[in-house]
């Protein structure tokens, strides 16, 4: 795939994922759905690499850092999510995830040297704005009761540890690291944090065996998983964190699209700003790695 095909797969595919994660909540827990997803993903891609020839193997060290990407960009990342959308909506859920678009080329300046582009910062500042717009009227309701801000601070963490897995993802990357073999053991380890998240907390095993969370769960860990981040973990290797993270901007859009679909959603003037907000700064983003990729197939 090129550029716009990662992008797009990525962005698509967790745009799509709100409405199948809805099915995910009720009778298990959190903690044991992550488990599942993480576990089952992890094994088909283990599947995938070995009937394809590709290598499982890396060493001590290199496990180190696998176990470090499973934590943060599977684990804990996932996990406060999940915990952050028991006391605020989802949509501030998005907002606060949005902000990745910031953190990335902070923490890629931070760990990599990499100068942070001001187009970069104006198109994260398009992004976020537009995202904000888009939920609006989730965040006039989410002031009306619950812990707010225990959410909020939920959210944004989930942001600083997704960012901090792309840093290691983009590490992992210097180092020749195969995207597939290395997402497998990195969603193994994921799906352990899970486990000992859950066991420490107490949390009962339990399993649904209705059709809505049985099918939501492989489609989760297929294409939620599998695909989507094996797109998204290419792309990263290809454009960097920067130009990645305005994944978490379109994402939220495509969500609104289906939920229109599906759930009829009603759109007003303020969303609809939002939404050419969004798309624009991911225009802007992307624009240089177009250019990029133009020159080098010439």
């Amino acid at each position: 795939m090129n550029v716009p095909a990662l992008f797009l797969t990525s962005a698509m595919i967790w745009g799509s994922t709100w409405l199948a994660i809805k099915f995910q909540l009720g009778v298990v827990a959190p903690e044991i759905s992550l488990v599942y997803r993480f576990a089952l993903a992890a094994a088909l891609l283990a599947l995938w690499c070995a009937a394809t020839g590709r290598s499982l193997g890396f060493s001590l060290r290199q496990h180190r850092y696998l176990a470090a990407l499973g934590v943060g960009m599977f684990g804990l990342n996932y996990l406060c999510v999940y915990w952050a959308e028991q006391y605020v909506t989802s949509g501030l859920v998005a907002v606060a995830f949005s902000t990745l678009t910031f953190m990335n080329p902070i923490g890629m300046r931070l760990s990599f040297g990499t100068p942070v582009a001001a187009r970069l910062l104006v198109a994260a500042l398009l992004g976020v704005v537009g995202v904000t717009l888009l939920f609006l009227p989730e965040l006039a309701l989410a002031r009306q009761g619950g812990d707010v801000a225990w959410g909020i601070a939920l959210a944004l963490a989930s942001a600083v540890i997704a960012s901090a897995g792309n840093m290691i993802a983009m590490r992992n990357n210097s180092e020749s690291m195969a995207v597939l073999p290395s997402t497998a053991w990195g969603m193994a380890y994921g799906a352990l944090t899970a486990a000992i998240v859950a066991t420490l907390r107490g949390v009962p095993w339990t399993f649904d065996a209705s059709a809505a969370y049985v099918l939501s769960l492989l489609y989760l860990a297929v294409a939620g998983s599998v695909l989507a981040f094996g797109a998204y973990l290419t792309l990263l290797k290809r454009v960097g964190g920067g130009p990645a993270a305005f994944v978490s901007v379109l994402s939220p859009v495509i969500a609104m699209i289906l939920s229109t679909l599906f759930e009829g959603y009603l759109w007003t003037w303020v969303a609809a700003v939002g939404v050419v907000l969004a798309v624009i700064g991911n225009y802007v983003a992307l624009m240089p790695s177009r250019r990029r990729e133009a020159a080098a197939s010439n």
